[in-house]
């Protein structure tokens, strides 16, 4: 067993300070691109990213059991770092995946699909392994990343099974493991009901955007102008954009916003 020949590696901040830099860069990447569709008005399958790096202990954990030695450790053992894409649905999964392979910037090495080849555990998600390029101090260096990409439900179950399987040392009782597949297999009807009524939480989704961003807009206005108008002018202003917003009809507000913005043009503010 060369569980101890790992102990060997002592400079850990050298070993991940590149995986960290490459988790920051894809959390970056991911996170923009999700932002570019909201800011476009196209539909963005990226419900949220977040990013983890292992710690020293948990990579030597599993360089032992997997009998890697240290000057393997860093292409054997895939997930050094990573990050979790969570979506809505579980038809946005193909659609994130879609977007790993199309992109230049990094190259897929291998790909799991848990979802429709479901772990024994009751554990669904898709995996990719990728290789990423990185601009590193010391040079050019390419590192293994791990991309989850998974749904918000799917998420809640693996994160609780995570806490369970660490309390009991992997070895869950069978009584509790059977109420965690009952578990998953709720959480996975859940995703395949809520894909059914899709459109209708899309829809509402969309209006709440567009309304929080006309609202947004209808202040700034009324701040800017407050400055270069007659007080009157503006109670009056104020007092219609309360009448309008308690109403709740988004057309009214289109048409307040336009007013508004003309009358900002007209005083360039």
């Amino acid at each position: 067993m060369k569980r101890g020949v790992v102990v060997e590696i002592v400079n850990w901040k050298e070993l991940l300070y590149p995986y960290e830099q490459a988790m920051d860069e894809l959390l970056l990447k991911f996170r923009y691109l999700d932002k570019e569709c909201r800011h476009l008005g196209i539909y963005s399958p990226i419900d949220s990213v977040t990013g983890r790096l292992k710690k020293p202990a948990s990579i030597l954990e599993k360089a032992g059991k997997k009998q890697i030695p240290p000057e393997e450790i860093e292409e054997k053992i895939e997930d050094i770092t990573g990050i979790r894409i969570l979506c809505q649905f579980v038809e946005d999964i193909e659609k994130v995946v879609g977007m790993v392979r199309g992109r230049k910037d990094m190259t897929v090495v291998e790909e799991r699909d848990y979802i429709t080849k479901t772990k024994a555990s009751g554990y669904r998600s898709y995996h990719m392994i990728i290789r990423y390029p990185l601009s590193t101090a010391l040079g050019p260096k390419e590192v293994l990343a791990e991309i989850q990409i998974r749904t918000n439900a799917m998420n809640f179950w693996a994160t609780a099974e995570h806490s369970l399987r660490y309390k009991y040392s992997g070895n869950i009782p069978e009584s509790l493991q059977q109420r965690l597949i009952n578990c998953a297999e709720a959480a996975f009807h859940l995703d395949q009901e809520m894909s059914t009524i899709r459109g209708e939480i899309t829809n509402a989704q969309r209006l709440n955007e567009i309304k929080g961003n006309l609202v947004t807009n209808i202040l700034d206005n009324i701040q800017n102008l407050y400055f270069e108008t007659k007080l009157e002018q503006m109670d009056e202003i104020n007092k219609e954009f309360v009448e309008i917003w308690n109403k709740e009809d988004i057309d009214e507000l289109k048409a307040f916003n336009e007013k508004l913005n003309v009358l900002a043009e007209v005083y360039r503010v």
